[in-house]
């Protein structure tokens, strides 16, 4: 056996790069070179060429069905994969018609009786409507071919939204099938301006993603920077939306995010009708909703379904929420460690006393607790559905009970972890949610180097930040910083009859809601 030197190893972790040599590509240019090809008129070779392509008979659920039409005496096959296709369909609707036929002079569009159907020239057209799920009609003696819309792929049905609740709105939620998807928004934007585009985005899966705007409110700049960042992809496959936000982000090493994600067609439809883009794809049950500013995350839709107090009172709660999330936890630490002065003196010795045997800092009681509740949280999702509430009520329960029995913390330090992590849920975006609870660590970091002094300058620079972040030409902080014409929907919304101005930062083609003049 021939003994590789451990220098060789050494030298190829110092160089990650792989050495095509070591790894070739295998090559498909022969494929390519087939799939270009223009159908035949010879049906045979026809077949014999797509059988190669879907390596029949060794691929099971790929059908092909010769017989010969009848009237015209003439050979046809049908192609099509039995498990994203509509078998009945085919069979009645397409096949018997054919069968059936006694008409000589019929022509075989005429003859089956289906919704839609397009015509083919090259190979490749025809293999990518097979794949899309649509069933394809060769004839001998054509040099075309019918590419019949048959698809069935299997979805659920349209249920209730898991993680954007409301109580008073609509309960219908986006599923895996983009055609109900579509469907869904178009049941509530019946507009011919409602354009539905679709663009395949990776070279070996074929994976479709479908950008939705209106036409005459949507800037024109927006669509098309959308579109390049699209269309630059160059990756073999990405199957689903939760992939692609992460591929077409502007900055995907910031903490917050840039790309809105809802499960809601009544919250996707509000944004395509204020000028935003929307994007769709099968295998997702949500949409992606941009460009996105730091509002529409903390907005929740039920702000607006509820009457202009209601929403504005549960608005400013969830306002108030966020604070204490962040800071709650930090400036406990900040007030027991360096500025004890702050507080009365009756409550200084009331936490002195709770904290008379416990042998930790109150920077390590705070982290110990805020670990071990993001733990049980992580627990509480992973583990099923049943088991889930019951972790997190009984081993919040008895971790903090028998923290504080131990003395390894302090009760007020439970009430404290336990005021700022329910306050977390408060957020429903899951994106958001995770940014504030990372950041919420740092912040008590920074209060237990340096008190209030190190909250306040780390708040300030983060401030700075998000000011100076633009995420697809849009500030996001807007339209509060920079200020921009809009109905000011930040932390008070308005009036319903007074939102009568679109954003301004989208720069839309029509700024008036003119429904609503």
């Amino acid at each position: 056996m021939k003994k590789i030197p451990i220098k060789n190893y050494i030298d190829k972790f110092k160089n990650p790069k792989l050495d095509p040599e070591q790894y070739p590509e295998k090559s498909a240019s022969e494929e390519i070179e087939i799939k270009s090809q223009e159908i035949d008129k010879n049906l045979h070779t026809n077949i014999t060429t797509l059988k190669k392509i879907y390596s029949i008979p060794e691929n099971n659920d790929v059908k092909i069905h010769n017989f010969t039409i009848g009237g015209l005496h003439t050979k046809a096959a049908l192609l099509f994969i039995s498990t994203t296709t509509d078998v009945d369909m085919i069979s009645d609707h397409i096949l018997e018609p054919l069968l059936k036929n006694e008409d000589p002079e019929k022509e075989i569009g005429n003859l089956i009786e289906v919704q839609s159907f397009t015509t083919a020239q090259q190979i490749k057209d025809i293999v990518n409507g097979a794949n899309q799920g649509n069933t394809i009609l060769l004839v001998d003696g054509e040099e075309k071919g019918l590419i019949i819309g048959t698809s069935n792929f299997q979805s659920r049905s349209v249920e209730k939204a898991e993680n954007e609740v409301v109580i008073k709105g609509p309960k219908e939620a986006f599923n895996e099938k983009v055609s109900t998807n579509i469907s869904l928004i178009r049941k509530r934007i019946r507009s011919e301006n409602l354009i539905v585009e679709q663009v395949s985005i990776s070279k070996r899966s074929h994976n479709e993603l479908y950008i939705l705007y209106i036409k005459d409110l949507t800037n024109d700049k927006l669509v098309k920077n959308i579109k390049e960042r699209v269309s630059a992809l160059d990756i073999d496959a990405i199957q689903n939306l939760s992939l692609l936000e992460q591929y077409i982000e502007e900055r995907p090493k910031s903490i917050f995010p840039s790309v809105l994600y809802t499960e809601r067609p009544d919250r996707a439809t509000s944004f395509l009708e204020d000028g935003y883009i929307v994007l769709l794809m099968n295998n997702s049950p949500a949409s992606l909703i941009l460009p996105a500013t730091f509002w529409s995350f903390i907005h929740n839709p039920e702000d607006h379904y509820l009457r202009y107090i209601y929403g504005n009172f549960i608005r400013i709660l969830r306002v108030c929420a966020l604070f204490i999330t962040l800071f709650a936890s930090a400036i406990y630490v900040s007030i027991t460690n360096f500025h004890s002065e702050m507080v009365p003196t009756d409550l200084l010795l009331a936490i002195s006393a709770t904290r008379e045997k416990v042998p930790f800092p109150s920077l390590i009681e705070i982290l110990m607790m805020e670990i071990a509740f993001e733990l049980i949280r992580e627990a509480g999702l992973r583990v099923p559905s049943p088991i889930g509430p019951t972790i997190g009520i009984v081993g919040a329960l008895i971790l903090g009970q028998a923290a504080v029995q131990a003395n390894v913390v302090s009760p007020i330090v439970v009430i404290v972890v336990a005021l700022s992590g329910l306050c977390s849920f408060t957020l429903s975006d899951v994106s958001m949610n995770f940014a504030i609870r990372i950041i919420r660590f740092v912040i008590i970091l920074s209060a237990g180097l340096f008190g209030i002094y190190g909250m306040t300058a780390f708040f300030t620079v983060g401030m700075f930040y998000m000011v100076s972040l633009k995420l697809f030409g849009v500030p996001y902080l807007s339209p509060m910083s920079p200020k921009y014409l809009s109905s000011k929907d930040t932390i008070i919304r308005q009036l319903l009859k007074s939102e009568r101005i679109r954003p301004g930062y989208l720069k839309p083609k029509d700024v008036i809601k003119k429904a609503e003049e």
